[in-house]
């Protein structure tokens, strides 16, 4: 009896939407080519250089978000400083033994 053939997990996902789009013959061309060099399909390349965009610009964008809402903290903090309590002073003070400040 043969074993069943391993599965490669990335392309064994069932794939039930479908994303079309239109290209130039150069842009073809292009995805084609370095599909070829990375030895995977059109359609794996396309999907894997997609995602990867994909998170990158939501990641950025969340990095944004976080830039700005800290940003906005941090001002708040500084304009409205919050009275010095028992746990900051701890801080301070165990960080000054740990670093020797």
């Amino acid at each position: 009896m043969m074993a069943a053939p391993a599965l490669n997990t990335s392309r064994a996902r069932v794939r039930g939407e479908r994303l079309e789009t239109r290209v130039t013959a150069d842009q073809k061309s292009l995805i084609e080519h370095a599909a070829a060099l990375q030895g995977r399909t059109v359609t794996d390349f396309v999907l894997t250089s997609v995602q990867e965009a994909a998170r990158r610009a939501i990641e950025e964008h969340q990095r944004l978000d976080l830039s700005l809402r800290d940003s906005q903290a941090f001002v708040n903090a500084l304009i409205n400083p919050q009275p010095v309590n028992d746990r900051l002073r701890d801080t301070v003070q165990r960080y000054r033994r740990t670093t020797g400040a």
